[in-house]
């Protein structure tokens, strides 16, 4: 991510409310804003088609200077419809949102994954579902603790190591 988050932390810090607006803003029609999740290093969003209500894509907003940015990883490499690799990475199929493997079984890879990396009780939320991938929050001990993608065709798990802690989180459509 470079220098959009690796400066220190100056001035206010975006509340979510106002995150909500600048990612209404930023995202265009055809689209609109789901959720929003407030963490220690940045605001989160997922963006869905209208018509579908399928997963377009995932965003980023820096809490300090209200920057909007695509979030890395599954985002970016996995993403069947909207990814810049999409093409460059051998993906010539139509993008669908039907996968080989399905909501269930990816959160099944997820809590193998997350069950290897910590203790405790573990769960994950209902994922999301995005043209190539699954995304979805984790909860340990009862209590959300960040997220993962599942890809939908290999099974590979993409641990979103960049956010930090958990604040909060708001649904918006």
């Amino acid at each position: 991510m470079g220098g959009w988050w690796d400066a220190p932390p100056s001035g206010q810090r975006v509340t979510i409310q106002q995150a909500v607006g600048i990612l209404e803003r930023y995202i265009g029609p055809g689209f609109r804003l789901k959720e929003v999740m407030e963490f220690q290093h940045n605001f989160y969003a997922v963006v869905v088609e209208e018509g579908t209500g399928v997963g377009a894509f995932e965003l980023l907003v820096n809490p300090y200077t209200g920057a909007v940015t695509p979030e890395p990883g599954p985002n970016m490499m996995w993403n069947t419809k909207y990814s810049m690799h999409h093409g460059m990475m051998g993906w010539y199929t139509s993008p669908t949102a039907d996968m080989p493997i399905s909501p269930e079984q990816a959160e099944e890879i997820a809590l193998n994954y997350l069950r290897s990396r910590f203790t405790g009780v573990v769960e994950v939320e209902e994922p999301a579902r995005f043209y190539g991938y699954y995304t979805m929050d984790y909860k340990l001990e009862g209590v959300v603790h960040g997220m993962l993608s599942v890809n939908g065709y290999t099974g590979q798990v993409w641990y979103h190591s960049w956010h930090g802690q958990f604040i909060q989180e708001i649904e918006v459509g």
